[in-house]
């Protein structure tokens, strides 16, 4: 099968190509906003690769008549609300304009695996459920989501691309390009670690292992459901939800360390989820997928190896 993944250089990018390129024929198309990663560098092992801006029409038209994918995961956003928040009209470019260059550029009968977020949901206390919960975004980077739905449904309806939206919660682990919750932590503690700088400590958010996220995705790429003309949503998450205070509590258990953590004002956001988190049983009645990796397990891979991008590491200290 020939998938096209773009954003395929990012964080949950690599982990789903390596998942992918056996078996299949894998493009990865990526601007590489971030840097080229260690991976990327050197020849291609197993997929092929192409450096576009989805925000350029006919640049991605170019690719996507020059691969023919029968499916395409779209990954390509910006990512961090901050960066959304900073620069609102690049965000709109991206997440929006860009993923409708992609969406124009397909052949009918194209499988189409969007990136979308928890982050379109109303905030609630209670696990949010595709069909039940209400959507309401709170924030821009979440409303660039919601018009990204939005759009899915209209080509499924009027060119016959078969979607499926993936709602995902926070992933964490290894080859972050973002500067998150764990990132900064990470950095921060292999500075100094007898203390760290945080903002808000008390939301609770759904954590899922990179991997999981990849292995998620990869499913929905290669199901069956829905079929041409059709959209089904999953959350994509872990179905579990921790506080900061319990991320920084489950890493001195973890990682044998005693450190201090101090509130910074100036990482605090000013528009913040009291909570974030996902009913994953859809996507495993749909799909078959379900998360393996225990946050432990992942806080541990991430502390002996956490792969962050040089210029990713220049923004967390």
């Amino acid at each position: 099968m020939r998938i096209m993944v773009t954003g395929g250089a990012g964080f949950v990018g690599k982990e789903l190509v390596q998942t992918l390129k056996d078996g299949n024929e894998v493009l990865v198309a990526d601007l590489l906003r971030y840097g080229t990663p260690d991976w990327l560098s050197g020849e291609p092992d197993g997929f092929a690769f192409e450096r576009v801006d989805i925000r350029d029409a006919a640049a991605v038209a170019a690719v996507v008549e020059r691969f023919a994918p029968e499916v395409v995961v779209h990954l390509a956003a910006i990512h961090y609300i901050p960066e959304c928040d900073a620069d609102p009209a690049n965000a709109v470019a991206t997440n929006v304009t860009g993923m409708v260059n992609v969406l124009s550029a397909l052949a009918p009968g194209t499988r189409f695996v969007f990136a979308s977020s928890g982050a379109v949901y109303e905030p609630d206390e209670a696990p949010h459920r595709e069909l039940e919960s209400v959507v309401k975004p709170v924030d821009i980077y979440g409303i660039t989501k919601d018009q990204g739905e939005d759009y899915v449904h209209m080509f499924a309806a009027n060119r016959d691309i078969a979607g499926v939206i993936v709602r995902l919660f926070n992933v964490i682990g290894p080859g972050e390009t973002n500067p998150h919750l764990l990132p900064a932590i990470v950095v921060q503690l292999r500075d100094n670690p007898d203390a760290i700088s945080l903002g808000n400590t008390w939301p609770k958010r759904d954590y899922i292992d990179v991997q999981d996220a990849a292995g998620g995705f990869a499913a929905a790429a290669l199901g069956s459901t829905p079929g041409p003309g059709g959209v089904e949503i999953v959350n994509l998450g872990s179905g579990q939800q921790y506080s900061v205070d319990d991320i920084v509590d489950r890493m001195r258990s973890v990682l044998g360390l005693d450190f201090e953590v101090r509130q910074d004002p100036s990482r605090m956001r000013a528009v913040d989820r009291p909570y974030l988190g996902a009913d994953i049983s859809r996507i495993e009645e749909l799909f078959g997928w379900s998360p393996k990796w225990e946050l432990d397990e992942t806080l541990k891979r991430m502390w002996a190896n956490p792969d962050l991008l040089p210029e990713l590491e220049g923004r967390l200290t």
